[in-house]
This record gives structure tokens, sequence and C-alpha cells, in this order.
């Protein structure tokens, strides 16, 4: 099947769900810019797939990721979508709370994000046309577990999502927000958790492009986990601090 894209910017690509998303979108013919900060990554993934081109960028750094889109767009034309996926995980909660770990959540994360939507939102609203899909998370819903640096920032990006569709709606740019739960990536395997309803990297990228092709607002998956979590959005604290503590707490991994 052909994508509705010509263009497409994807970041954080050089692994997991930006990778995946990359590559399925190069594989229906759409000119794919990939970022990432590993150039090596970056060419390997390239020289793999024809139609990725790789575009290295810090996405903290607002200057970077202006260049970053004036180079884009003079290789491949204007942008038909950007899937701003970059992001980091480290897990924190009270016995080991860290400015500094929840300063790197939220300057990648959610500021990454924020840089590029700057690089890239003037020329969509002069032509009335573009598609900017932000990867925040289901642990952006509700505070749980070890996610007092990650959550927050995926927390932000919901609400970022939420106005930005308000203000963009009638200029004929449309905005989505991604909510995966556990997908199969470097950045999960670390996890001395248990990860229910986990989805390959590939699974997740097929349903983000299904859900960016529909136009709609919010992509959450697996639709278990997400059922759960939204649940929990709708509880009184007292409620969901117990459903917290005896549903949703994530479970040592057994031997």
């Amino acid at each position: 099947m052909t994508a509705p894209w010509r263009t497409a910017w994807i970041t954080g690509a050089s692994s997991g769900i930006g990778r995946a998303v990359a590559i399925a979108l190069a594989q229906r013919g759409v000119k794919v810019a990939a970022s990432a900060r590993s150039e090596a990554k970056l060419a390997e993934i390239a020289g793999q797939h024809p139609g990725i081109s790789p575009l290295p960028v810090d996405v903290t750094a607002l200057a970077a990721m202006t260049e970053a889109s004036r180079r884009l767009t003079n290789a491949l034309g204007h942008l038909d979508l950007a899937v701003f996926n970059a992001g980091i995980w480290e897990p924190m909660s009270a016995r080991n709370f860290s400015a500094a770990k929840a300063a790197r959540a939220m300057a990648v994360n959610y500021q990454g994000i924020v840089n590029g939507i700057e690089a890239i939102l003037p020329s969509m609203l002069e032509r009335g046309a573009g598609h900017i899909g932000l990867v925040a998370s289901i642990a952006g819903y509700r505070g749980l577990g070890p996610t007092a640096a990650y959550g927050p920032s995926k927390a932000a990006i919901i609400n970022l999502a939420e106005t930005l569709n308000n203000n963009l709606a009638m200029r004929g740019v449309k905005v989505s927000v991604i909510n995966p739960g556990y997908v199969d990536t470097p950045m999960t395997r670390g996890n001395p958790f248990a990860m229910p309803f986990m989805v390959s990297a590939e699974e997740a990228a097929r349903r983000i492009l299904r859900g960016l092709e529909k136009g709609k607002f919010e992509i959450a998956f697996p639709w278990q986990l997400a059922l759960l979590m939204k649940l929990a959005r709708l509880m009184p604290n007292g409620l969901f601090f117990w459903y917290a503590r005896t549903v949703l707490a994530p479970q040592r991994k057994t031997t």
C-alpha cells in the first residue's frame, strides 16, 4: 500500500520504534529523513533501506534542529509528516530521586519535541498542510511506579498535543499523540519488572502508521494496558493510589 505522505522526518530513528517507523514508511515509498545522534547507526539503516536519508542531530539543541529541518527541506522538499519520537528512559522513584535525571528526561523527551515543532511548524502553517506525531506514553496518564522522571515528561507531551490540536485544527495541520505501552526495544529490555502486553517495535510501527493514516488524534496501544490506564485517569485519588499499588504496580521478574 502506498502512504498518504511523500516525505517524513522521524527522530529517535536509530533503534526501537523510530527505526521501525522509518523502515515501514520507506518500504511504502515515502522519502524518509531519519534522525538520531548516532551517525553510524543511521548510515547502517540508510544503507539497508533505500528511501531513508540519514540526518544526524541532537534534538535537545534548537539551532541544530532548525538547521536539520532546513537541510531536509532542501534535500526532500516540503515535509508532509513528522514523528518526533526521540526519548530516554531512566527509572526514578523516591528511593533514587534525582533532579539531574528529571532534567535529562525533560530535555530529551519534552524539549526535544518542542524544538522539532518550532523547526517545522512555520512552513506547515504557511502551506496549511502537514501532520505532526508526538510520541508520548501511557505512562503520562497518571503517576505510577519508577517513572518519576519519565512520566512527567510524557504527561507534558500529552498536554502539549491537546493544546496544539486545538490551535492547529482549523489551519490544516494535523496533530496526533502516540501513547504506547510496553514495546520490545533496547530501552525496555533492561527493566527488572514484568511488562504485560508487550508488542514488538514492528507491530508498534504498524499501529502507529495505521492511526496516523486515519487521522486519529490519539493512538494508544496495546488496548488492554491503555484501557487499564485510562480507567486510572477517571478514578478519584484515593481509589487510584490503591489501584496503583494492587493492580498496576510493576512486579519484579521471576527467574
